[in-house]
Parts: C-alpha cells; sequence; structure tokens
C-alpha cells in the first residue's frame, strides 16, 4: 500500500513502506533532468566564441589580394620625342598583387561590443533559468495529484477495514440466528462498493505518479511515501520582507535592462572616431610609378582616421528607441509584482482558511467516530439495523475525506505560496 506522511496530526495512516519522496527534492530532479539546463552550458560555450572573435579584432588583419585589368586609355605626355613618340606613355594591361596589413588603434565599438555581448549572455541564461523555474508549479501539480488520492485511499482504507471486521461480526450473528441474513449481506455490498473505490483510487494514483515520474526523472512505486512539505516553512515566509523575495523573473528584467544599456552604449560608440595604420607591400606593373611599363615592388604606409560625423540623427534616434524599450521591461515589471501580489495574498487567504477547516475537521472526525463506534456497538446488541449503522460509517468516510484533503490542499497552498515567492520548499 502506497502511504502518506502529513505534518498534521490525526490522519489514518497505514505503515510507510519503500522510499520516501519529498517535494523539494523532486521539484531538484526534475531540473537536474530536465534537457533545457544544458541551454546553459551551451549559451556560455556560444557567448566564449563570440568574445574570442571580437578580441581578435585587436589584432592585425593581414588580406593578400591581386588584379589584372586592361584599360582602353592611358595618360600619355604632352611633349614628344624627336622622332614623334610621346615622352612616356603607361602600359594599357596592368598587374598588381600585394599584403595588406591593418592595426587598429582606437576603436571604441570593440568594448562596447565586448560588454554586449556578456549582458546578452547574461539576459539569455536568466530567460532560460525563468522557463525551468516553471518546472516546480508542474511538479507541486503532479505531487499534489498523487498525494490527494493517497490522502482519499488511507480515509478509505479505515472504513473498508470496519466493514470487514463488521461483515465478520454480521456473519457470526446469522449464523447463530441472532440476525436476519439481509443485515450481512447490505454490510458485504458497502464492503465492495469501497473495494471498488479503492482499485479506482488506485488506478487514479498509477497515472498520477506515472507524469510525476516524467517530469521528474524518478521512478515513484506505489509502495512510496510521499512526503507533505512542511505547513510551517510558508507560515515563516509570509513574515519575510518584499525586497527578499527572489523570483527569476526579476533577474531576468534587470539582465534586459542592462542588455539594453549596453546596445544604447554600443550604438554611441558608432558616432566615435577609429584610428589604425596600415601598411601594404606590392609587386606589379607599374608600381607606384605610374609613367613606368616595367614591373615592380613598392610599399606604403600611413595612419587611417575615420569619424562617421553626421547620421542624420539616427544614433539618437536608436538610442531614445532603446530607452522606451526600457519602460516597457519597467511595465512588464511592475505588472508581474502586482500579479504576484494578488497571488500571496490569495494563497495567504487559503492558509488561513484550510487551517481554520482542520480544526473544525479534527473535531468533526473525533464526534462522527464517537457516533460511529456507539451505533457499532448498538448494532452488535440488535438495537439498531445495518443500514443506519452504514449511515453512520458513511458520514465518517466524508468526513475522513474532508480532513485528508484539507491537510493536502493546506500543504499544497504553503508550497504554492514559497514557490510564488521564489523561494525553497522544505
Amino acid at each position: 500500500m502506497f502511504a502518506l506522511q502529513s505534518t498534521t496530526s490525526g490522519a489514518q495512516q497505514p505503515p510507510p513502506a519503500g522510499r520516501s519522496f519529498d517535494l523539494a527534492a523532486l521539484q531538484q530532479a526534475a531540473l537536474d533532468t530536465d534537457p533545457r539546463l544544458q541551454q546553459l552550458r551551451l549559451l556560455a560555450a556560444q557567448s566564449e566564441l563570440r568574445l574570442r572573435n571580437i578580441a581578435a579584432s585587436r589584432l592585425p588583419s593581414i588580406v593578400v589580394d591581386g588584379q589584372a585589368q586592361y584599360q582602353s586609355d592611358v595618360p600619355t605626355a604632352p611633349l614628344t620625342s624627336p622622332g614623334g613618340r610621346p615622352l612616356f606613355s603607361p602600359p594599357k594591361a596592368n598587374y598588381d598583387s600585394g599584403v595588406r596589413i591593418d592595426q587598429r588603434i582606437f576603436d571604441a565599438t570593440i568594448n562596447a561590443q565586448g560588454a554586449l555581448e556578456r549582458a546578452q549572455l547574461a539576459e539569455q541564461q536568466a530567460r532560460v533559468k525563468t522557463t525551468l523555474f516553471g518546472l516546480r508549479q508542474q511538479v507541486n501539480e503532479a505531487f499534489f495529484a498523487a498525494a490527494a488520492l493517497q490522502a482519499r485511499a488511507g480515509a478509505l482504507a479505515a472504513t473498508v477495514a470496519d466493514l470487514d471486521a463488521r461483515l465478520r461480526e454480521s456473519n457470526v450473528r446469522v449464523r447463530e440466528g441472532t440476525a436476519l441474513p439481509a443485515e450481512a449481506a447490505a454490510i458485504e455490498a458497502t464492503l465492495l462498493q469501497r473495494q471498488q473505490d479503492e482499485e479506482e483510487l488506485r488506478t487514479n494514483r498509477r497515472a498520477a505518479l506515472a507524469r510525476l515520474a516524467t517530469l521528474t526523472g524518478q521512478a515513484v512505486a506505489e509502495d512510496d511515501t510521499l512526503a507533505l512539505p512542511d505547513v510551517s516553512a510558508a507560515a515563516r515566509a509570509r513574515q519575510t520582507p518584499a525586497e527578499l523575495r527572489a523570483r527569476p523573473e526579476y533577474d531576468l528584467f534587470a539582465k534586459t535592462r542592462e542588455r539594453l544599456a549596453r546596445q544604447q552604449d554600443a550604438t554611441a560608440a558608432q558616432e566615435r572616431p577609429r584610428v589604425s595604420t596600415f601598411a601594404r607591400l606590392g609587386y606589379g606593373r607599374p608600381g607606384l610609378n605610374f609613367i613606368s611599363d616595367q614591373f615592380e615592388s613598392y610599399g606604403l604606409g600611413g595612419v587611417r582616421v575615420q569619424w562617421n560625423a553626421w547620421t542624420w540623427g539616427s544614433g539618437g534616434r536608436e538610442r531614445e528607441a532603446l530607452a522606451i524599450q526600457q519602460q516597457v521591461v519597467a511595465a512588464d515589471q511592475a505588472a508581474f509584482a502586482k500579479g504576484l501580489v494578488e497571488s500571496i495574498e490569495s494563497d495567504e487567504a487559503a492558509l488561513d482558511r484550510l487551517q481554520g477547516a482542520l480544526a473544525l475537521d479534527e473535531r468533526i472526525v473525533m464526534l462522527r467516530e464517537q457516533v460511529e463506534r456507539s451505533t457499532q456497538l448498538r448494532l452488535q446488541e440488535g438495537v439498531v439495523t445495518a443500514s443506519e449503522y452504514l449511515d453512520r460509517s458513511a458520514e465518517l468516510l466524508q468526513a475522513r475525506f474532508a480532513r485528508a484533503g484539507h491537510q493536502v490542499e493546506l500543504a499544497q497552498a504553503g508550497a504554492r505560496l514559497l514557490t510564488t515567492l521564489g523561494l525553497e520548499v522544505r
């Protein structure tokens, strides 16, 4: 039999068997086995490659090129030789090959690109962590679905045991002639119906455990134990200051704002001057002496300054657009915080309601048990009919169902509150 542990006293519990699973361990197992977890490592590796490319832009760039061309006309000297030929005439067929080396001296875009890439990595990893955080609620739902079914099964098992004992007593009285066979038949029919209910609960519980196993990668057998989380942890969390509530979404909002800020810096860097040196070693016809018709080697070098001095305001508009996007992120965060407050208030109200309901449940079950025991004794004495006893037994079963259900609901509300706050379930 699959057993359920509860932090609330007075529950009907069969002896525990098999392994014990708590909600926090199952949540962590779901995170550890989710394929999306490896995205954190893959994104870091991808960003490292991009950062290496950005760093490589500081190194000299070397370009080898070659060119051959024919032009239909070339400049000629206005003066002629005694033979009537121009003093010089460059060749119409030109050939050139060489190596060009460029070295950046100052380029503000390199640091800006590196900072932007690191900000993008932080944002992407925060988004993955936010997505993975949603697994907690999925595990919560599967865990408490199985726990609720087992809580009902535990209450039903106590009723089945009582009915089985009453059936044996009724059969003895029937054989002794002190009771009618119809009384034993009524008890047996109710017992069979409760056994059918047990089988239905077992079937539904197996389905719930299968879903839980799929989420967590942990094989949870029917004879394993699900331990309900301690409700006192949720009670302590209600006293936690708002600034200590750490949902991963808050980190994602912060990382998004940081990425937008770095994009603004990168946009501004595009408008700053860039300084570099260059050199070229070549061989061609003609070389630097354009009037020569001989192949010759040559070299040249210098300093280049590039400055996009006039952009028609495009850079300023882009930075303004990014500033507006930051306001959008701030609005999203405010809406998210408001939604959290509403969820927290709902969970806190549920905790108060369920704690009060459980106090009444304990009293109701105790009274129903007293009535059931009294009716049982009167049944044994032949004062009441089996039908009346079965009515009292059904009332006791419903009271136990209500208590067991409220126990699970209370633990679920506490776990939901902790999850809403971004705190660990204990």
